[in-house]
């Protein structure tokens, strides 16, 4: 039987609850979950990309023992499908909070397809609970003295007012 690989990639500038929602909710469809921590300086990341892929990992380290699925967190550049390729990836798992996400994440899945015709894009709709969390609007909460507490677990809480109490 072939180990059922997915990808779920992203910045996680800073990880929030969302993103843990559609992590622990994939976990439960694959045996291996890759979670790729994306560069892209040109979105002026709050964290460098070492210290989010270490908060990733401190996060998701519960989902991977509830679920029983292994769950690895591994920053990279580039372009997505070649990560995808390069971790054995059959399927890149997107989240999709509102229809403002969908016309996005349609023309990435097309594009995608048409470099690696073999790699699916599977979308999870956010629950409820999470559907209007942003890392970006999280972020500016936070400079802006705001209560993001609810919007992020515990130790990227703590991380994200340190970062933004020194700026």
């Amino acid at each position: 039987m072939v180990e059922r690989t997915a990808l779920y990639p992203g910045t996680f500038d800073p990880v929030t609850n969302g993103h843990l929602d559609v992590i622990g909710r994939a976990a439960r469809l694959v045996d291996r979950l890759v979670v790729g921590v994306a560069m892209n300086a040109g979105k002026g990341p709050l964290f460098p990309l070492e210290e989010r892929a270490e908060l990733v990992r401190a996060e998701t380290d519960a989902i991977a023992a509830r679920t029983g699925c292994n769950i690895e967190v591994v920053p990279f550049t580039g372009l997505l499908v070649h990560f995808a390729r390069e971790v054995g990836a059959q399927m890149i798992v997107r989240g999709l909070r509102a229809v403002t996400d969908f016309d996005y994440e349609f023309q990435m899945a097309g594009m995608n397809a048409r470099l690696d015709p073999e790699i699916e894009t599977v979308y999870l709709m956010a629950s409820e609970r999470n559907h209007f969390i942003s890392s970006r609007f999280v972020k500016e909460i936070a400079q802006l003295g705001g209560d993001i507490h609810s919007f992020v677990p515990p130790l990227t809480l703590e991380r994200t007012l340190a970062r933004t109490r020194k700026a």
